[in-house]
Parts: C-alpha cells; structure tokens; sequence
C-alpha cells in the first residue's frame, strides 16, 4: 500500500523548526515526500480577526491552536513587518530539495490566499502564482514541477492560471481519484491528486478523537484498494505533534505501507474521467474548500 505524503509549510516557524525536524526523520525511516513551500510574506497572525467567526473560533479551541502552533505564529505579522520565508529559510529549502523530496510550490501569501481568493482577478492570482515559482526557481536552480494552493482554495481562475507553469500536477482540491479539471467545458492538461484523508486539525478534539487515539484512527483510513493522500503540516507534525506523528509512520510501515511522494502516484494510479472541481464543507473545517466534483457534476468555481 502506498500513501501519499504531502507536507504543507505554511510558516517561517514550520520551514526553520519543522522542515528540518521532519527531514531527519525521514532519512531515518527511510521515507519520501512532497514539501510544498510558503516563500513570500508570513502574516499568519491576522488570521486572529477570524475569531470572530464561530466556527473558527471553535476551531482554535477545540485544537489548542495557541500550544498547537505557537505564539510567534499567532502573532506573527500583526507587529512588525512581515518577514519573506524564502529569503530567510532558502538554504533549508534547497537541502529539502537536495535531500530528495519533491518540492513544489505552496504560495506566495498564504494568508492573503487563504482568506481573499474569492477577491482576486486573473492577473492578481497568476502575479501570485509567478512570484512564488520566481523565488522557489532562485532557490532551487530549477523551476517546481508541482504545487498545492494553500488552504484548498481554487477555482477556475485559478486551474486556467496554473496553465501558464511547468507544473507536473497540482495538488489543489479533497477528492477520492487522480483526475483531470475540467473548465468550461475544456480539459486541463494538468492533473490534480486530491487529499484524501483528513488532516489533524479537522478531527482532533470531535467525536471522541484524542492525540492518543488519533493514529489508530488514522490509520483505520487507508484503504489498499483506494487513492490514499494525507497533508500534514511543518507546524504540527514537524514540531508540537512529532513523536506521534513518528509513530504513526512505524506503525504505516510495519505493516507494509510505503510513504511516497504525491509524483510517483502518477505513474501507479489509475485516474477518472475528467471532472469539476467544486465548493464545499469539509467537516472540521472553516469555510469552504475546493473538492473533486462527479462525472455529472462539472460546474466549475467560476469565482
């Protein structure tokens, strides 16, 4: 069985603690993976104002995001100016690279992203898209051949920007199957290898579910029959979360399950016909999130 893993870094901390934290531990257990890097402003600390959201105030709760992630992550571009990830972490960014993990583009902004995509015309979100690839090809001698929007957030301007880079795949939706966007009718070219299970975050702390049960639900997940993606964050299971997340990759392995890059699943997984990529609720999660649509179903975002 193997299981695709995706690592998502979406901060100054997550590159600077957990990248290299998560990098000693895959050479260790023998393990590949995806990184896919933030490298422009960290402002995450803004995200604060969405405490006004119930849901994500709950959220904030229910996973203890301030032990979670830690207070300079909190905080981080609320005073101050924002630091650019890329330009202070570029070394640990090229050693992820030259260690033999697949790194692909994140975002430039995640935070502007994540909360104001719904906001941003074409050439705002293809300007986004190119800064981002700009300073990963400075930092890595190469242009990234993947990339995964930050907080699941795409649409068809999106799909139809990515379009203009040398992306293999991108990574940019929840789903079940590898498949092929369609946009007005027209295919894109690109494939997307949806996540398939859910991240820490969305089930910690609901339905009884614990950091001491958390792996054994997890791993109740995969299926060896199915498309199996999980995201994990340089935040979480790179600093607070290691040990467990460490276990949880033993107890993958011993039973036969191979962690791999998300490329490699291109070449072993059988895809779908093409398919919308849709708006809708992930449970454990605030707002919405762009998910694999059906056959039937391929009214895309047109946001």
């Amino acid at each position: 069985m193997k299981v695709g893993l995706r690592i998502d870094v979406d901060t100054l901390r997550g590159t600077r603690l957990g990248v290299p934290n998560l990098c000693r531990l895959f050479a260790e257990h023998s393990v590949s993976a995806s990184f896919f890097f933030s490298v422009g402003p960290d402002n995450m600390g803004r995200h604060l104002r969405r405490l006004l959201r119930p849901g994500f105030l709950w959220k904030m709760l229910r996973t203890r995001a301030a032990g979670l992630y830690g207070w300079d992550i909190i905080f981080k571009g609320t005073f101050g100016p924002d630091p650019v990830i890329g330009r202070k972490c570029s070394d640990i960014i090229r050693r992820t690279f030259e260690a033999g993990h697949e790194v692909g583009l994140h975002a430039w902004d995640h935070y502007r992203w994540q909360t104001h995509l719904e906001k941003m015309d074409y050439l705002d979100i293809y300007n986004s898209i190119e800064k981002g690839v700009e300073t990963l090809t400075e930092i890595l001698g190469r242009p990234p051949n993947c990339s995964a929007v930050a907080g699941w957030k795409c649409n068809n301007k999106v799909l139809k920007a990515k379009e203009n880079f040398d992306f293999e795949y991108n990574s940019d939706c929840r789903g079940e199957t590898i498949f092929r966007p369609v946009v007005s009718g027209s295919e894109i070219e690109q494939p997307q290898i949806p996540v398939t299970l859910p991240t820490y975050d969305e089930v910690v702390g609901r339905d009884r579910i614990s950091n001491d049960n958390y792996n054994e639900y997890l791993l109740s997940l995969l299926d060896p029959e199915r498309l199996n993606v999980l995201a994990i964050h340089a935040e979480v299971e790179g600093i607070t979360c290691m040990d467990m997340f460490e276990e949880f990759v033993k107890l993958v392995q011993s039973r036969g399950g191979q962690f791999v890059p998300l490329g490699d699943l291109l070449r072993t997984e059988c895809r779908t016909e093409p398919v919308g990529v849709v708006a809708d609720y992930v449970e454990g999660r605030d707002g919405w999130v762009s998910c694999q649509g059906t056959a039937s179903l391929i009214s895309v975002l047109a946001m």
